[in-house]
């Protein structure tokens, strides 16, 4: 049994596992304190325009991502319906999140809505519970 587990790690190590996951930065739980604000958001894109919000909306992730304020930023699509994208994003404060709707990508990204959109965005407006700082 040994001998396999050993062999297991060794083929791991040799496919990369372990330097993909040294590599990762990954959500630093730690990071987020109690009662952040939390956002999930859903836009639904008009028949037909599924890839056009689709590019236009894959930019923000590396952008959104880049913003100091900006704790965790995850843009999702549905798989049995493309087009349905579904966001989680948070910030540590209402302020830092307002700070990130006034960026000029965001509302650029909001202005392109109504062409590319069902309906706007749909937001949950949320509360960070029971991990992080204290």
């Amino acid at each position: 049994m040994r001998t396999r587990l050993i062999s297991l790690a060794a083929t791991l190590m040799a496919a990369g596992a372990p330097a993909a996951a040294q590599q990762a930065t990954g959500i630093r739980y730690a990071d987020i304190p109690a009662g952040a604000y939390s956002i999930i958001a859903e836009v639904q894109a008009r028949p037909g325009k599924e890839a056009e919000l689709r590019a236009a909306t894959l930019p923000l992730v590396a952008l959104v991502r880049s913003d100091p304020k900006n704790l965790v930023y995850v843009l999702q699509e549905d798989r049995a319906a493309p087009g349905h994208f579904i966001f989680y994003e948070i910030f540590a404060s209402v302020e830092d999140f307002e700070a990130h709707n006034a960026m000029p990508y965001v509302k650029d990204w909001f202005a392109r809505l109504p062409d590319l959109a069902e309906g706007g965005v749909r937001v949950m407006r949320m509360e960070v519970l029971g991990h992080g700082r204290h």
